[in-house]
């Protein structure tokens, strides 16, 4: 191959690199301002947008690097490589020990996105010495958008759910240094000071390294200061960030930085959770739980000695693994998940529901509030629609509903969109110290509110079922809702407008 040749295919390969890096970047600063800050899509557009942007204000700022091009590409490189590569541990800094998250990721945004904006015109003018502007410019587009491509499909499927956040970023930032090693030595003859940049790099790659290797005992470190208790597990799972942590008693489950219980007073949310409509149904033969992926409220239905099947269905494999086979979750769960009772189904629920065509006596939802759209369409019109007709007859459907008191207009919008499909919508609340005041909503077709509270207290008194929390005496109790949290009009939650989560956000900032 002639000097001219490797040149151009090695800057080829740069611009391939490059473009998988800076796809990298951007989704891994969206996936961790997420996990912070909630909202996956208002951040994702936002972090994107930005990115764009300071995309093409470096691209506006090249046209002033006029000379020693090659020697401007490998300092942008070296600078991509240094940021990017601790971009995860400043914005675990940042939001751990600071309260300027949002001034940072900005700043990383900025400098990231410029850098990149002006490498791509360096390369084309580089890359167009050796070759006419027309292939150029065609060979450079081709090699960038292919490289987003990969980065975009490997993200999620391999570096995420392998890496994690932390040990991705010094892993793209290794990347982006071996460009830079790289094209040193393709343009050695045109650097005054190759020495200097070799040790440069060096200097940089070991840091970069140390990160690599030491990413986990990092994140510990900065769990310590966002949980405050002992950490005994930390995964990250292809849609989650597992966090599990303990102090004394006291073992706590948090999804993505959000608390899903203290084993202090689960028993009272899985005992209203489970008992209310199991007590309300009158058969019990075949039960479907969307969620629940710690297993506790299947620990509840196992009491229930007529129950013949339960479908779990939970997205998150890492997760029932987990709950099925660690310690804590076992002692916990009482072994619920590999009871011969229980099958489970990884896969997302609305697609369960939607090509399942069992029919269940009790549906219980169990799942995250409606932080996101990927949550929010599992409270919406059309998923409780496709949830009736997997419903028997005469069964019942329950939902977790978030808080009605410091969600009000979130939990009645539930109770509304769930009123659209069922002829009898009844709305239940419980406190559970950790959370304060929690709702669910359930959904009848064949008797009234009236008479489904008395069969449930009537129920409860006759099964004689061992529980630590609910008893036939508080059950019209749990129906009862105080004046400042009465009933709301909202708007329906549907899948193309997702109003659900604006309100949910509304509300939950409001209370901050």
């Amino acid at each position: 191959m002639k000097p001219e040749q490797k040149r151009v295919a090695t800057l080829l390969a740069s611009v391939f690199i490059i473009a998988i890096c800076g796809i990298l970047y951007e989704l891994l600063i969206s996936t961790i301002t997420s996990y912070f800050q909630g909202s996956s899509i208002l951040h994702f557009s936002i972090v994107i947008g930005l990115f764009l942007s300071f995309m093409g204000v470096g691209s506006f700022l090249s046209k002033y690097i006029k000379n020693d091009l090659p020697v401007w590409f490998i300092r942008f490189e070296l600078v991509l490589s240094l940021v990017g590569g601790f971009s995860a541990f400043l914005l675990y800094f940042a939001f751990s020990l600071t309260p300027y998250f949002y001034g940072v990721a900005f700043l990383l945004i900025s400098i990231l996105g410029a850098m990149i904006g002006i490498e791509i015109p360096i390369l084309t003018r580089i890359i167009r010495q050796y070759d006419n502007l027309k292939d150029a410019l065609a060979n450079v587009l081709s090699f960038d958008y292919l490289g987003s491509l990969i980065a975009s499909v490997a993200f999620p499927l391999l570096l995420l759910p392998w890496l994690g956040t932390m040990r991705t970023a010094f892993a793209i930032g290794l990347l982006n240094l071996s460009i830079a090693i790289l094209n040193t030595y393709l343009f050695k003859k045109e650097l005054r000071r190759f020495k200097q940049f070799i040790a440069g790099e060096m200097v940089l790659g070991v840091a970069l390294l140390v990160g690599f290797i030491f990413s986990f005992q990092i994140n510990s470190y900065y769990e310590s200061f966002l949980y405050r208790d002992q950490v005994m597990v930390s995964k990250q799972s292809k849609y989650q960030n597992i966090v599990v942590t303990r102090w004394n008693k006291d073992i706590r489950l948090f999804l993505n930085g959000n608390l899903q219980f203290s084993s202090v007073d689960e028993y009272r949310y899985h005992e209203a959770l489970v008992h209310i409509p199991m007590n309300a149904a009158s058969n019990h033969e075949k039960i479907l739980i969307l969620g629940g992926g710690d297993g506790m409220a299947i620990r509840e239905l196992l009491k229930y000695d007529d129950i013949q099947e339960i479908s779990l269905v939970d997205l998150d494999k890492e997760m029932t693994d987990l709950a099925a086979s660690h310690p804590v979750f076992t002692r916990l769960n009482e072994n619920s998940l590999i009871d011969k009772k229980v099958t489970i189904y990884n896969q997302d629920a609305f697609k369960y529901i939607e090509k399942s065509s069992d029919i269940f006596n009790v549906i219980i939802i169990d799942l995250p509030d409606p932080s996101n759209e990927s949550l929010g369409k599992l409270y919406s019109k059309e998923f409780y629609g496709l949830i009736r007709k997997r419903l028997a007859a005469d069964g019942v459907i329950v939902t977790q509903s978030t808080s009605p008191y410091f969600a009000p207009d979130a939990f009645w919008c539930i109770h509304n969109t769930l009123d659209t499909v069922f002829s009898n919508t009844l709305a239940y609340q419980t406190y559970v110290p950790t959370f304060g005041q929690w709702g669910f909503n359930m959904g009848i077709n064949t008797i009234s509110k009236e008479k489904t509270i008395e069969n449930i207290q009537k129920n409860l008194e006759k099964k004689q079922i061992s529980l630590d929390y609910l008893n036939a005496d508080i059950v019209e109790g749990l129906f009862e809702f105080s004046k400042d949290r009465k009933r709301r009009n909202t708007p329906i939650n549907q899948l193309q407008s997702q109003r659900l989560i604006h309100l949910y956000e509304k509300n939950w900032n409001e209370m901050r």
